[in-house]
């Protein structure tokens, strides 16, 4: 259990404190929360800045990346090109709040160090947008019993799934014979910014709720978004 809320953060949380659902357990709940998140892109940003400014008590950062011009068009949280983006997380979140202790993971994910990684965490949120990263992601996360939120974009569409133990796993969904070379790339086929930020948001809601146990997470379903149509749907898997 996480120390008792501070003056400061009871001013900062008032509006989850007075929230019926939430109230102060939920806030201790994310207070004590170490929280994973793979990637810092379009969907890591909104994701980032949610939990931290929800109050999520540690959150881990992993990107090997750095920033480009070309990402500020979606990922809102960085603002200087050239700067590694786990470590330009880590900086809007200390500015955003205090409260939360950032891990920064500057190296790419790879089944050589995702255990040692993901270990110490109880929550893991993939935001990466190639299948050969999001399998190393899943299978790590299903190693250490984990729950996982899953997002993905394309262009004008996005999706939003939760892989928790005991559910449908990574495989249920994505057949092993699915290949990055039969997916189109961002580079290739370009995305409309505020899709991610739909999408990296609905992300964050659900790692709350796992969190917190509040409401039906999207475990064995698929919330899918059509942002030309402005439509949402869900299958199951």
């Amino acid at each position: 259990m996480a120390d008792p809320l501070s003056t400061e953060e009871t001013r900062r949380y008032a509006r989850h404190l007075v929230l019926k659902g939430m109230g102060g357990s939920g806030q201790q709940a994310l207070k004590a929360a170490r929280v994973l998140v793979v990637g810092a892109g379009g969907l890591g940003s909104p994701v980032i800045a949610y939990l931290a400014g929800a109050g999520v008590g540690t959150l881990g950062v992993i990107d090997h990346d750095t920033v480009s011009l070309s990402n500020l068009q979606r990922q809102v949280i960085h603002s200087r090109i050239d700067q590694g983006k786990a470590e330009s997380a880590a900086a809007f979140v200390h500015t955003l709040n205090p409260h939360v202790a950032v891990q920064v993971h500057a190296e790419q994910l790879e089944p050589g160090n995702a255990d040692a990684i993901m270990a110490g965490y109880q929550l893991v949120l993939d935001g990466t947008d190639n299948l050969a990263t999001r399998r190393v992601v899943a299978d790590a996360a299903a190693r250490h019993a984990i729950p996982l939120v899953s997002g993905a974009v394309s262009m004008f569409d996005g999706q939003v799934t939760v892989f928790a133990p005991g559910g449908p796993q990574f495989g249920d969904l994505y057949p092993d014979m699915a290949d990055d070379a039969d997916l189109p790339s961002c580079e290739a086929t370009g995305i409309l910014g505020p899709l991610t930020g739909v999408i990296g948001t609905l992300m964050a809601m659900e790692a709350v709720k796992l969190i917190t146990g509040i409401g039906t997470p999207l475990i064995g379903r698929v919330l899918t978004y059509d942002g030309k149509d402005a439509q949402f749907s869900e299958f199951s898997y």
